[in-house]
């Protein structure tokens, strides 16, 4: 029998290696581009780790020099401009991320705009006059050393600029895909647990949210299906022991997955009220995530229930409940109530704070609410009112 299928789209993705001690690969692939290259990291994990020497004594045997570069705290479009200034003379041929997600966005936006040389405001999303980025885009390469964001497989770079007047705004464009990804389970040994926690939830966040999403296709959800049962046999596991090697292969799959399908089919409400709780407090991405992700889900199916009972995105989150609880045969309102239950439980076993340890309080909410319907809201399963949005904050304020 001819099953239907719909139609959907497949963007750019990275060349993609996977797998323990792929890191030793870097030097070859990068020598590749040339022998000048920009390695871009966090601000000193990744340089005082035991990846650093070998990494570097491998750059050298290929004769490949570098310019290394590194990142405090999420990008802003300052930081990005003016690195751009400082490199663009420089004979650079490849930059390699080596980081989290801020160090991998700064990275690829430092790619995108080192040969036109032009300011990254020009192309950020929603401020500014928004141009078409035209490139050439140097070779990028990322590497991921956190399993949180997946920016080593998505377009965009996420800009952030704190406080009054501020945003968190991508750079968005095909161009800037990764060449390469090289995803390493080993470089997650080092992860603290407060980092695996937040990191953790980005990505399950991102695997639910791109489930659910109105852009969903079937290719996504069957790469979003594997990545949650890869995060539920993973996350709580890593969080306890840095040292399981299993728990870590699970977590760097299901991070890199959550990229894929976040690029492909879109996210939802957590990551829209992220975004403003990113630009007008120092929360942390995947801890803004992680504290609204069971609230959000609870909301969003409420919602569902009253206004679109027959939306295809309610068997979606009670499937999502029978896999997470292990329970297969639960009717449909007793998995979204165990959906919510084990997205509750993990917000408290992985110790994620309410928005109010990072001075939100309850006069902050119309604000937000107001700088919520980015991109991101736009393709959770249902528009939610204003209401809606704003309860999501209290509960969890």
């Amino acid at each position: 029998m001819l099953v239907y299928i719909a139609d959907f789209t497949l963007s750019r993705l990275p060349r993609i290696e996977f797998g323990s001690g792929v890191l030793a690969r870097l030097p070859l692939v990068a020598r590749r581009y040339g022998s000048c290259a920009l390695l871009v990291t966090g601000a000193g994990s990744f340089k005082h780790s035991p990846f650093w020497a070998n990494l570097t004594t491998g750059l050298q045997a290929q004769g490949i020099s570098w310019r290394h570069l590194t990142i405090s705290g999420e990008p802003s479009p300052e930081m990005v401009d003016e690195a751009v200034r400082a490199l663009q003379a420089e004979p650079i041929d490849v930059v390699i991320g080596i980081g989290g997600g801020s160090a991998l966005d700064a990275a690829k936006a430092i790619a995108g705009l080192l040969k036109p040389g032009n300011s990254v405001m020009d192309h950020l999303e929603g401020v500014g006059p928004e141009l078409a980025y035209a490139g050439p885009a140097t070779p990028f390469i990322a590497v991921p050393t956190t399993a949180g964001t997946g920016s080593e497989a998505t377009k965009n770079a996420v800009l952030s600029r704190q406080g009054v007047g501020g945003f968190k705004k991508s750079f968005r464009d095909e161009k800037l895909v990764a060449e390469y990804a090289l995803v390493d389970p080993d470089l997650l040994a080092t992860c603290p647990p407060a980092v695996i926690a937040a990191n953790g939830m980005d990505a399950f966040t991102q695997l639910l949210e791109s489930y659910v999403s109105s852009r969903a296709s079937p290719l996504t959800d069957s790469l979003a299906w594997g990545g949650m049962k890869a995060a539920r046999d993973g996350l709580l596991a890593l969080h306890a022991d840095a040292g399981d090697a299993t728990a870590r292969a699970r977590m760097a799959y299901a991070a890199l997955v959550s990229g894929i399908t976040l690029a492909q089919a879109g996210l939802g409400s957590v990551h829209g009220l992220a975004a403003p709780l990113g630009a007008f407090f120092p929360i942390p991405h995947g801890v803004a995530c992680g504290t609204l992700v069971a609230t959000a889900t609870r909301i969003n199916i409420e919602a569902l229930r009253t206004r679109e009972p027959a939306h295809p995105a309610l068997e979606k989150y009670a499937q999502v409940g029978r896999l997470l609880s292990k329970q297969g045969k639960l009717e449909r309102d007793a998995s979204h109530a165990a959906l919510i239950d084990i997205l509750e439980a993990w917000t408290r076993e992985l110790k994620l704070p309410p928005l109010a340890h990072y001075g939100v309080q309850h006069a902050d909410i119309p604000r937000i609410v107001a700088d919520s319907r980015g991109s991101s809201m736009k393709t959770n399963p249902l528009r939610l009112d204003d209401g809606e949005i704003a309860a999501v904050l209290a509960a969890r304020i």
